[in-house]
Protein backbone atom coordinates (compact mmCIF):
# COMPACT_ATOMS: atom_id res chain seq x y z
CA UNK A 1 0.00 0.00 0.00
CA UNK A 2 1.28 3.30 -1.11
CA UNK A 3 1.59 5.79 2.14
CA UNK A 4 3.37 8.66 0.41
CA UNK A 5 4.18 10.35 -2.55
CA UNK A 6 6.92 10.60 -4.60
CA UNK A 7 8.66 14.31 -4.95
CA UNK A 8 7.85 13.88 -9.21
CA UNK A 9 4.35 13.39 -7.58
CA UNK A 10 4.21 16.33 -5.65
CA UNK A 11 5.76 18.68 -8.00
CA UNK A 12 3.04 17.29 -11.06
CA UNK A 13 0.61 18.19 -8.34
CA UNK A 14 1.85 21.54 -7.73
CA UNK A 15 2.36 22.05 -11.59
CA UNK A 16 -1.72 21.02 -11.81
CA UNK A 17 -3.15 23.06 -8.79
CA UNK A 18 -2.91 26.82 -10.72
CA UNK A 19 -5.08 24.56 -13.70
CA UNK A 20 -7.68 23.17 -11.47
CA UNK A 21 -8.08 26.47 -9.22
CA UNK A 22 -8.31 28.59 -13.04
CA UNK A 23 -10.76 25.96 -14.35
CA UNK A 24 -12.52 25.97 -10.88
CA UNK A 25 -12.82 30.05 -10.80
CA UNK A 26 -13.85 30.20 -14.49
CA UNK A 27 -16.83 27.99 -14.07
CA UNK A 28 -17.66 29.72 -10.62
CA UNK A 29 -17.12 33.09 -12.47
CA UNK A 30 -19.33 32.42 -15.45
CA UNK A 31 -22.39 30.93 -13.62
CA UNK A 32 -22.41 33.85 -10.66
CA UNK A 33 -21.13 36.76 -12.86
CA UNK A 34 -24.78 37.51 -14.30
CA UNK A 35 -26.19 37.27 -11.15
CA UNK A 36 -23.61 39.75 -9.40
CA UNK A 37 -24.04 42.62 -12.37
CA UNK A 38 -27.99 42.18 -12.15
CA UNK A 39 -27.66 42.49 -8.02
CA UNK A 40 -25.37 46.08 -9.14
CA UNK A 41 -28.09 47.23 -11.48
CA UNK A 42 -24.96 46.18 -14.46
CA UNK A 43 -26.99 44.63 -16.35
CA UNK A 44 -25.23 46.06 -19.97
CA UNK A 45 -22.71 43.76 -18.97
CA UNK A 46 -24.16 40.82 -19.38
CA UNK A 47 -25.55 42.29 -22.74
CA UNK A 48 -21.72 42.65 -23.53
CA UNK A 49 -21.14 39.19 -21.52
CA UNK A 50 -23.68 37.49 -24.10
CA UNK A 51 -22.13 39.27 -27.47
CA UNK A 52 -18.41 37.90 -26.33
CA UNK A 53 -20.31 34.11 -26.41
CA UNK A 54 -21.18 34.95 -29.81
CA UNK A 55 -17.86 36.56 -30.98
CA UNK A 56 -16.41 33.32 -29.41
CA UNK A 57 -18.27 31.43 -31.44
CA UNK A 58 -17.70 33.19 -34.38
CA UNK A 59 -13.98 33.55 -33.96
CA UNK A 60 -12.94 29.49 -33.60
CA UNK A 61 -15.03 28.69 -36.59
CA UNK A 62 -12.87 31.19 -38.59
CA UNK A 63 -10.00 29.85 -36.74
CA UNK A 64 -10.94 26.37 -38.02
CA UNK A 65 -10.51 27.59 -41.23
CA UNK A 66 -7.82 30.14 -41.29
CA UNK A 67 -5.89 29.10 -38.36
CA UNK A 68 -5.97 25.03 -39.24
CA UNK A 69 -7.18 24.82 -42.55
CA UNK A 70 -4.82 27.41 -43.62
CA UNK A 71 -7.46 29.38 -46.26
CA UNK A 72 -7.81 32.97 -46.44
CA UNK A 73 -11.90 35.01 -45.63
CA UNK A 74 -12.54 37.91 -45.47
CA UNK A 75 -16.31 37.80 -45.84
CA UNK A 76 -17.02 35.72 -42.71
CA UNK A 77 -20.06 38.27 -41.85
CA UNK A 78 -21.74 36.73 -44.72
CA UNK A 79 -22.50 33.61 -42.84
CA UNK A 80 -23.14 34.90 -39.91
CA UNK A 81 -25.85 37.09 -41.92
CA UNK A 82 -27.18 33.51 -43.95
CA UNK A 83 -27.61 32.16 -39.69
CA UNK A 84 -29.39 35.16 -38.17
CA UNK A 85 -31.50 35.82 -41.59
CA UNK A 86 -32.38 31.89 -42.29
CA UNK A 87 -32.95 31.12 -38.33
CA UNK A 88 -35.24 34.50 -37.91
CA UNK A 89 -37.91 33.77 -41.00
CA UNK A 90 -37.88 30.23 -39.98
CA UNK A 91 -39.31 31.48 -36.58
CA UNK A 92 -41.26 34.47 -38.55
CA UNK A 93 -42.83 32.95 -41.70
CA UNK A 94 -43.42 29.30 -40.78
CA UNK A 95 -43.48 29.13 -37.31
CA UNK A 96 -40.40 27.18 -36.31
CA UNK A 97 -39.02 26.55 -33.04
CA UNK A 98 -35.65 28.73 -32.13
CA UNK A 99 -34.42 25.06 -30.82
CA UNK A 100 -34.73 24.16 -34.81
CA UNK A 101 -34.34 26.98 -36.85
CA UNK A 102 -30.90 27.32 -34.88
CA UNK A 103 -29.43 24.23 -36.33
CA UNK A 104 -30.86 25.13 -39.31
CA UNK A 105 -29.40 28.25 -39.71
CA UNK A 106 -26.06 26.69 -38.77
CA UNK A 107 -26.35 23.57 -41.76
CA UNK A 108 -27.96 26.54 -44.36
CA UNK A 109 -24.92 28.55 -43.64
CA UNK A 110 -22.51 25.50 -44.02
CA UNK A 111 -24.10 24.65 -47.35
CA UNK A 112 -23.04 27.89 -48.36
CA UNK A 113 -19.72 27.67 -46.79
CA UNK A 114 -18.92 24.73 -48.85
CA UNK A 115 -20.14 26.15 -52.04
CA UNK A 116 -17.57 29.23 -51.16
CA UNK A 117 -15.02 26.34 -50.37
CA UNK A 118 -14.99 25.26 -53.84
CA UNK A 119 -13.03 28.06 -55.45
CA UNK A 120 -10.66 27.51 -52.83
CA UNK A 121 -9.87 24.17 -54.77
CA UNK A 122 -8.01 26.37 -57.02
CA UNK A 123 -7.57 30.04 -55.51
CA UNK A 124 -4.95 30.63 -53.09
CA UNK A 125 -3.86 33.59 -50.74
CA UNK A 126 -4.99 36.94 -51.92
CA UNK A 127 -7.35 36.03 -54.79
CA UNK A 128 -9.12 33.18 -52.02
CA UNK A 129 -8.96 36.63 -49.68
CA UNK A 130 -10.58 38.47 -52.60
CA UNK A 131 -13.10 36.00 -53.37
CA UNK A 132 -14.52 35.51 -49.38
CA UNK A 133 -14.70 39.17 -49.44
CA UNK A 134 -17.09 39.72 -52.76
CA UNK A 135 -19.23 36.83 -51.38
CA UNK A 136 -19.52 39.00 -48.19
CA UNK A 137 -20.55 41.44 -50.12
CA UNK A 138 -22.53 39.75 -52.18
CA UNK A 139 -24.78 38.46 -49.24
CA UNK A 140 -25.01 42.15 -48.05
CA UNK A 141 -26.41 43.25 -50.98
CA UNK A 142 -28.68 40.32 -51.68
CA UNK A 143 -30.04 40.91 -48.42
CA UNK A 144 -30.54 44.53 -48.72
CA UNK A 145 -32.39 44.55 -52.33
CA UNK A 146 -34.64 41.29 -51.53
CA UNK A 147 -36.56 43.30 -49.00
CA UNK A 148 -40.02 41.20 -49.60
CA UNK A 149 -38.11 38.45 -47.55
CA UNK A 150 -35.45 39.96 -45.40
CA UNK A 151 -37.13 43.46 -45.03
CA UNK A 152 -34.10 45.96 -46.88
CA UNK A 153 -32.62 48.07 -44.55
CA UNK A 154 -35.50 48.01 -42.42
CA UNK A 155 -34.65 44.89 -41.37
CA UNK A 156 -36.44 42.84 -39.23
CA UNK A 157 -37.39 41.91 -35.54
CA UNK A 158 -36.94 38.13 -34.73
CA UNK A 159 -39.21 36.38 -31.45
CA UNK A 160 -37.36 35.72 -28.42
CA UNK A 161 -36.48 31.98 -27.83
CA UNK A 162 -39.09 30.21 -25.58
CA UNK A 163 -38.76 26.78 -23.87
CA UNK A 164 -42.40 25.34 -23.18
CA UNK A 165 -43.65 29.14 -20.52
CA UNK A 166 -39.99 30.22 -20.28
CA UNK A 167 -39.21 32.98 -22.50
CA UNK A 168 -36.01 34.42 -22.88
CA UNK A 169 -36.78 37.83 -23.42
CA UNK A 170 -33.78 39.37 -20.82
CA UNK A 171 -30.38 39.44 -20.87
CA UNK A 172 -29.39 37.36 -17.84
CA UNK A 173 -31.55 34.88 -19.69
CA UNK A 174 -30.13 34.77 -22.89
CA UNK A 175 -26.41 34.44 -20.69
CA UNK A 176 -27.42 31.37 -19.74
CA UNK A 177 -28.30 30.41 -23.55
CA UNK A 178 -26.09 31.53 -25.20
CA UNK A 179 -22.82 30.99 -22.48
CA UNK A 180 -23.45 26.93 -22.83
CA UNK A 181 -23.88 26.78 -26.71
CA UNK A 182 -20.82 28.56 -26.64
CA UNK A 183 -19.06 26.31 -24.15
CA UNK A 184 -20.53 23.07 -26.13
CA UNK A 185 -18.90 24.67 -29.47
CA UNK A 186 -15.92 25.41 -28.17
CA UNK A 187 -15.27 21.74 -26.55
CA UNK A 188 -16.59 20.23 -30.11
CA UNK A 189 -14.04 22.38 -31.53
CA UNK A 190 -11.32 21.48 -29.26
CA UNK A 191 -12.14 17.37 -29.99
CA UNK A 192 -12.35 17.93 -33.55
CA UNK A 193 -8.97 19.80 -33.85
CA UNK A 194 -7.46 16.72 -31.74
CA UNK A 195 -9.24 14.39 -34.21
CA UNK A 196 -8.04 12.88 -37.72
CA UNK A 197 -9.76 15.56 -39.54
CA UNK A 198 -7.80 18.65 -37.99
CA UNK A 199 -4.68 16.88 -38.38
CA UNK A 200 -5.53 17.03 -42.18
CA UNK A 201 -6.48 20.39 -41.55
CA UNK A 202 -3.09 21.22 -40.36
CA UNK A 203 -1.66 18.84 -42.97
CA UNK A 204 -3.10 21.35 -45.67
CA UNK A 205 -1.80 24.28 -44.14
CA UNK A 206 1.21 23.48 -43.93
CA UNK A 207 1.53 22.12 -48.21
CA UNK A 208 -1.33 20.98 -49.94
CA UNK A 209 1.52 18.72 -52.18
CA UNK A 210 2.58 17.30 -49.04
CA UNK A 211 -0.76 16.44 -48.03
CA UNK A 212 -2.18 14.71 -51.20
CA UNK A 213 1.30 12.93 -51.57
CA UNK A 214 0.20 11.63 -47.94
CA UNK A 215 -3.18 10.67 -49.34
CA UNK A 216 -5.51 13.68 -47.83
CA UNK A 217 -8.32 14.29 -50.06
CA UNK A 218 -8.01 18.40 -50.85
CA UNK A 219 -10.89 18.63 -52.36
CA UNK A 220 -12.58 16.80 -49.15
CA UNK A 221 -11.03 18.88 -46.39
CA UNK A 222 -10.66 22.42 -48.13
CA UNK A 223 -14.98 22.31 -48.43
CA UNK A 224 -15.38 20.29 -44.91
CA UNK A 225 -13.04 23.96 -43.15
CA UNK A 226 -15.01 26.05 -45.09
CA UNK A 227 -18.68 24.35 -43.82
CA UNK A 228 -17.54 23.51 -40.45
CA UNK A 229 -16.35 27.27 -40.26
CA UNK A 230 -19.42 28.42 -41.78
CA UNK A 231 -22.03 26.44 -39.49
CA UNK A 232 -20.16 28.25 -36.24
CA UNK A 233 -20.98 31.30 -38.17
CA UNK A 234 -24.42 30.42 -38.60
CA UNK A 235 -24.97 29.76 -34.91
CA UNK A 236 -23.53 32.81 -34.11
CA UNK A 237 -25.72 34.84 -35.93
CA UNK A 238 -28.72 32.66 -34.95
CA UNK A 239 -27.33 33.68 -31.73
CA UNK A 240 -27.16 37.26 -32.55
CA UNK A 241 -30.44 38.16 -33.85
CA UNK A 242 -32.34 36.69 -30.50
CA UNK A 243 -29.79 38.80 -28.15
CA UNK A 244 -30.34 41.69 -30.23
CA UNK A 245 -33.85 41.44 -31.62
CA UNK A 246 -33.14 43.30 -34.38
CA UNK A 247 -30.86 42.24 -37.49
CA UNK A 248 -30.39 44.39 -40.70
CA UNK A 249 -27.73 43.66 -43.44
CA UNK A 250 -25.88 46.87 -42.22
CA UNK A 251 -25.18 44.57 -39.18
CA UNK A 252 -23.23 42.52 -41.02
CA UNK A 253 -20.55 44.33 -43.25
CA UNK A 254 -17.56 44.44 -44.76
CA UNK A 255 -16.06 45.87 -41.31
CA UNK A 256 -17.97 43.17 -39.15
CA UNK A 257 -15.45 40.89 -41.19
CA UNK A 258 -12.22 42.78 -40.08
CA UNK A 259 -13.23 42.68 -36.92
CA UNK A 260 -13.47 39.19 -36.83
CA UNK A 261 -10.19 38.43 -38.63
CA UNK A 262 -8.96 40.74 -36.42
CA UNK A 263 -9.87 38.49 -33.36
CA UNK A 264 -8.03 35.53 -34.25
CA UNK A 265 -5.21 36.58 -35.42
CA UNK A 266 -4.67 39.15 -32.17
CA UNK A 267 -5.81 36.15 -30.21
CA UNK A 268 -3.51 33.59 -32.29
CA UNK A 269 -3.83 31.61 -35.05
CA UNK A 270 -3.87 28.13 -34.82
CA UNK A 271 -5.50 28.01 -31.13
CA UNK A 272 -8.79 27.62 -29.77
CA UNK A 273 -7.76 29.55 -27.11
CA UNK A 274 -6.17 32.52 -29.14
CA UNK A 275 -9.64 32.53 -30.58
CA UNK A 276 -11.19 32.82 -27.30
CA UNK A 277 -8.98 35.64 -25.83
CA UNK A 278 -9.02 37.75 -28.88
CA UNK A 279 -12.74 37.48 -29.01
CA UNK A 280 -12.92 38.70 -25.47
CA UNK A 281 -10.20 41.30 -25.94
CA UNK A 282 -11.99 42.93 -28.97
CA UNK A 283 -15.81 42.67 -27.25
CA UNK A 284 -13.93 44.53 -23.90
CA UNK A 285 -12.73 47.38 -26.54
CA UNK A 286 -15.69 47.72 -27.62
CA UNK A 287 -17.61 48.17 -24.38
CA UNK A 288 -14.44 50.73 -23.45
CA UNK A 289 -14.32 52.58 -26.83
CA UNK A 290 -18.44 52.68 -27.17
CA UNK A 291 -18.33 56.13 -27.02
CA UNK A 292 -15.91 57.21 -29.12
CA UNK A 293 -16.92 57.19 -33.14
CA UNK A 294 -14.54 55.70 -35.81
CA UNK A 295 -11.66 55.60 -33.14
CA UNK A 296 -12.17 51.98 -32.16
CA UNK A 297 -11.37 50.51 -35.68
CA UNK A 298 -8.15 52.84 -35.87
CA UNK A 299 -7.41 51.14 -32.50
CA UNK A 300 -7.93 47.47 -33.65
CA UNK A 301 -5.73 48.35 -36.56
CA UNK A 302 -2.91 49.64 -34.46
CA UNK A 303 -3.02 46.53 -31.94
CA UNK A 304 -3.54 44.13 -35.15
CA UNK A 305 0.29 46.08 -36.93
CA UNK A 306 1.23 45.51 -33.04
CA UNK A 307 0.93 42.18 -32.19
CA UNK A 308 2.20 40.94 -35.92
CA UNK A 309 5.56 43.09 -35.43
CA UNK A 310 6.09 42.36 -31.72
CA UNK A 311 3.81 38.79 -31.14
CA UNK A 312 3.26 36.85 -33.82
CA UNK A 313 2.17 34.11 -31.89
CA UNK A 314 -0.52 37.05 -30.70
CA UNK A 315 -2.67 36.80 -26.98
CA UNK A 316 -1.72 32.43 -26.69
CA UNK A 317 1.66 33.28 -27.28
CA UNK A 318 2.04 35.43 -24.22
CA UNK A 319 0.29 33.13 -22.49
CA UNK A 320 2.53 29.88 -23.26
CA UNK A 321 5.51 32.54 -22.15
CA UNK A 322 3.72 33.06 -18.79
CA UNK A 323 2.88 29.12 -18.51
CA UNK A 324 6.74 27.85 -19.81
CA UNK A 325 8.26 30.66 -16.49
CA UNK A 326 5.32 28.90 -14.04
CA UNK A 327 6.62 25.36 -14.63
CA UNK A 328 10.02 26.28 -14.94
CA UNK A 329 9.76 27.74 -11.41
CA UNK A 330 10.99 25.63 -8.72
CA UNK A 331 9.36 24.67 -6.32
Amino acid sequence: MKLKRSYAEDVALLRDTPQRVGFAVLVVGLLGFPLLAVATNSTYLVFRACLAGVYVIAAIGLNLLVGYAGQISLGHAGFLAIGAYTTSLLELKLGVSFWVALPMGGLVAAAFGFLVGLPALRMTGPYLAIATLGFGVAVQQVLVKWESLSGGSLGIHPPRPSLGAWTFDSELRLYYLIIPVAIVLTVLAVNLVRSRIGRAFVAVRDSDIAAEAMGVNLVLYKTLAFAVSAFYAGVAGGLLAALVGFISPESFNIIESVNYFTMIVVGGLGSILGSILGALLISALQHLLSGVKAVPQVVYGLILVLVVIFEPMGLRGRWLKVKHYWQSFPF
